[in-house]
């Protein structure tokens, strides 16, 4: 049995830069668009969703490892920065990438926290996957604002 899946989506160009992503499967519909002065700015532009995946994937996969281990984290808000500048080519590119994880509990209140923050980023299919072509950041702070990795 192979653990390969395949995922696609459909875009539709609405207007000049504008285009409407379709998930399939009855999900909503999203509409992306670039900022100004190219688009008008009127939905996420490629960068933020880039974000979004990777801020999404890290989130659910320290989520998944926390709760693997009986633990309630509380609400967690994740941050997610892109740094983007120009290239050796002067094309201007996502350099470099910052994913902040801030948990709703103190660390005291949670099991198991060093071995979760040793192994949850390696589960993250997106991060993991878009890690390898553009260096990103990740750290993990408690509801008491200590950096736990």
């Amino acid at each position: 049995m192979s653990d390969e899946a395949e995922h696609r989506i459909t875009l539709r160009q609405r207007h000049d830069y504008q285009f409407e992503i379709d998930f399939g499967g009855g999900r909503p519909a999203l509409l992306a668009d670039e900022p100004p002065p190219l688009g008008e700015g009127a939905g996420p532009s490629p960068v933020h969703m880039l974000l979004g995946a990777v801020g999404d994937c890290m989130s659910s996969s320290l989520l998944f490892a926390l709760r693997k281990f009986k633990n309630d984290p509380g609400t967690i808000t994740t941050e997610a920065h892109a740094h983007v500048g120009r290239n050796e080519a002067g094309r201007l590119r996502v350099l470099r990438m910052e994913v902040h994880l801030h948990l709703g509990r103190p660390a005291a209140e949670l099991q198991h926290v060093d071995r979760i923050l040793g192994s949850f980023e390696a589960f993250c299919t997106v991060g993991e996957s878009v890690r390898a072509g553009i260096p990103t950041e990740v750290a993990v702070y408690d509801a008491d604002g200590t950096r736990l990795h």
